[in-house]
């Protein structure tokens, strides 16, 4: 099958995604987070695991561990796919996030220009002023065995613009 083949020219009537990768990396019973810079536009003062568009070149493993090792320094293992999200914020594009976890053996990061990057302790991530879904998906990421499979979540925004999940094989939440 070419290229041609594949139907990506067929664009028109059809809802598009921007694919992005979100990892969360643990150390021990930590796992780090990141704070936004203030001036960052989307999600500024809030903490959110490491993560950033998936490049042309790339597939969703891959671009996990550049945005690591970009944002932190860190050289991962076991990295895991742990869920797939399709967002649709009521734009002409949604986002297809692949969300991972990963483990390192060193808590050595380096600053960079995204925000502060904080281990925390997992029993206390619900006390900080996380992204909104955060509250939701992280506790079910972070109690996964090493071999479940990935969760498919849904989210969508309701009239109030309050977050909605629908996770598959499940009642919406």
């Amino acid at each position: 099958m070419g290229a041609r083949e594949q139907g990506a020219d067929a664009v028109e009537g059809r809802w598009l995604v921007i694919p992005r990768t979100l990892c969360f990396v643990q150390n021990g019973d930590d796992v780090l987070l990141m704070k936004r810079a203030p001036f960052k536009r989307v999600f500024p003062n809030r903490y959110n695991g490491l993560g950033g568009h998936i490049e042309r070149d790339e597939d969703p493993l891959s671009s996990a561990r550049r945005e690591i090792l970009e944002e932190t320094g860190l050289a991962v293992r076991d990295v895991r796919l742990r869920a797939v999200y399709n967002i649709d914020a009521g734009e002409q594009s949604g986002i297809l996030l692949f969300v991972f976890t990963a483990a390192s053996d060193s808590r050595d990061v380096r600053a960079n220009n995204e925000g502060t990057l904080h281990w925390i302790p997992c029993r206390d991530i619900l006390k900080y002023d996380l992204v909104e879904d955060l509250p939701i998906i992280l506790p079910r990421i972070l109690m996964m065995n090493p071999d479940d499979k990935p969760l498919f979540v849904h989210v969508s925004y309701d009239e109030r613009d309050a977050i909605q999940f629908r996770f598959a094989g499940e009642m919406s939440d």
